[in-house]
This record gives structure tokens, sequence and C-alpha cells, in this order.
């Protein structure tokens, strides 16, 4: 049987009531900056059970200027930015050398509710990135220490001998350094917040950095 993926399409619901609440946002009572507003939402999301609301789609593009997405887990936000890792060598961490600005979306289904951010990325000395590393799971150590990230693989059991590995030595040596993990940081100069409306009304609210303030203004959605 073959599947109508247009037909497939068609037959969806977006913010379907059964699951989706769609609250009202009144952009003339956000707070002056945006990180504040970003935690707002991200606790919500949370708290309406939101499925990793903590992934994120992070866009690049190569020396040619041709991007590139995939989604990625947040690691931070604070006032000097989002905060994301990665091995230096994989394509992204080679992206961002050759171009270091980026954007991140998030989107927040269960609410409606989407948020973007864009601006220069910078990489985190490595102390910093190496305790971002150990403070995570073992399994994301092993992750690490099985690298290659983005290479071409000759075959799965080569993947499967070299994570085996790379679990054995993390349970052995926690603090295993892993040289190439870096926590890259985007300091926003913009960030818009988008929550859906039922009448298709959207609000769109956008906040641009201008010198050490934030302008905020509405956007047509």
């Amino acid at each position: 049987m073959t599947t109508d993926l247009h037909e497939l399409l068609r037959s969806l619901r977006v913010w379907d009531p059964e699951v989706t609440e769609l609250p009202v946002f009144d952009p003339a009572t956000a707070p002056a900056a945006p990180l504040a507003l970003f935690t707002q939402w991200f606790a919500a999301a949370v708290a309406a059970g939101q499925t990793e609301p903590h992934t994120m789609s992070l866009a690049t593009a190569d020396a040619e200027g041709r991007p590139d997405v995939r989604t990625v887990m947040l690691h931070g936000a604070d006032t000097d930015g989002w905060s994301f890792a990665t091995h230096a060598g994989s394509r992204k961490g080679r992206q961002l050398a050759a171009r270091p600005y980026a954007a991140l979306g998030f989107y927040w289904p269960v609410l409606g509710r989407q948020v973007r951010v864009r601006g220069p990325v910078t990489a985190a000395p490595s102390g910093e990135s190496q305790a971002d590393l150990h403070a995570r799971s073992t399994g994301a150590l092993a992750a690490a220490l099985t690298g290659r990230q983005s290479e071409v693989l000759g075959s799965v059991e080569e993947l499967a001998e070299a994570s085996q590995a790379a679990w054995e030595r993390a349970r052995r040596e926690p603090e295993a350094p892993v040289s190439s993990w870096t926590v890259y940081r985007l300091r926003a100069e913009e960030v818009e917040f988008f929550q859906g409306d039922a009448r298709r009304r959207h609000v769109r609210l956008n906040y641009r950095r201008t010198g050490g303030d934030w302008a905020r203004e509405l956007l047509w959605p």
C-alpha cells in the first residue's frame, strides 16, 4: 500500500484544541529584555507538558553561504547568550568557524508558541566546555568520546565497536577529556516571540538589540 503524502498532509490539523491551548499574549506586558520572556515561556512549556522543550533547530551556513539546519539541545541561556555544544570538527563546528553567525528556532506546539533567535556565535574557553561535558550523563560522555561526528561511517558494526569502547572508558574515567567538545554561545541581536491565535491573528513580538538596550516592535503575522 502506497502512502499519498499530499492526502496525508491535508488530513492533519494545526493546534488541535484537544491537545493545544493557545494562551492570550499581550505584548504590552512583555519585559524590556527578551531573556526574561524566554524564561517565562520556557517554564510555561515545561509546565504544559511539552515534550523535550529544550530541543531547538540550529541553522548555520557553510563557507559558500549554503544553509544547513539540525536539531540540538539548549545547554543554557543567560545575559551572555543562548548556549549549545558540539565537536569543533563536526559539520556545524566547521561552519561556525567559517561563518560565526547562527539562528535558533524553538517550537512548543502545546501552546502554539515559537521563539526565534539569531546573532553572532563565539566558542567558550576549553575549561568551560569540558565542565559542560562532565556535568552531563555517562552516555553523553561516551558519545563525545566516540567522536568523528559528521565523518563518513564505514558500517554500523564499526560504530557499535567504537561506541562500546567509549562507554567502557566513560564509566572508567568519568572526567576523561574530549578536546574537540566545544560550548558555543549565541549572543542575540534579534529575538522574536510568536504566539499562535485560532483566528490566525498571531502575535509576533520582535526584540532588536540597539547598543546596550532592546527595541521592541510588533510584526504582521
